[in-house]
């Protein structure tokens, strides 16, 4: 259903993105869906966002600091493997809820446009983590790779069925490779 032309802005129009995304996936977003949303013609999108790119920027650089935030939420006052489990099941309920979203934080940002985003904020929340591990640099860069490669991974196997020929739930899997990483912070490599 369109929206009311009245008040079109770029914030309005990336929010609309997101939700359309969220809907359709990220790899079928349009301008020319979200001129349909908005009830107005395509050239009338060009005035607040320059092209696809920008639009798909303005939806991933939101879904960065939409998850940040969940995360952060998630990890007050916890540490060790109880932040370790409430950082990842915030970035898994975040996937599972917006998945157009959460693609979207997979595409390539310019690197002042990453280094505006929440992007640096996911990798400082996981370095909170990892101090409740005790691990130095250069450990806790590989470590912080580890994580986002291991969530990374679950969340879209998950979401594309992956899981779904055996019956075991995922959601036990998921909550055995939390202890498995648990244990492997705990133990690490050469630390210590």
């Amino acid at each position: 259903m369109p929206v009311a032309r009245a008040g079109v802005t770029a914030e309005r129009l990336t929010r609309a993105a997101a939700e359309l995304a969220d809907e359709v996936g990220f790899a079928n977003l349009t301008v020319s869906a979200l001129a349909r949303r908005f009830g107005v013609k395509d050239a009338s999108l060009y005035s607040h966002v320059r092209n696809l790119r920008e639009l798909k920027e303005r939806v991933a650089v939101l879904a960065l600091a939409e998850v940040a935030d969940r995360a952060a939420s998630a990890l007050a006052g916890r540490a060790g493997k109880d932040a370790l489990v409430a950082f990842a099941n915030a970035y898994r309920d975040y996937a599972r809820e917006h998945p157009g979203r959460y693609a979207a934080m997979q595409f390539p940002l310019d690197p002042e446009t990453a280094e505006a985003s929440a992007a640096r904020r996911h990798s400082e929340l996981t370095r909170a983590i990892l101090r409740g591990y005790q691990l130095p640099e250069p450990d806790q860069t590989d470590a912080v790779r580890l994580l986002h490669s291991a969530f990374y991974g679950y969340v879209s196997l998950e979401a594309m069925g992956g899981f779904g020929h055996h019956p075991r739930e995922s959601d036990v899997s998921w909550s055995r490779s939390l202890d498995a990483l648990d244990v492997v912070l705990r133990n690490w490599p050469g630390a210590g």
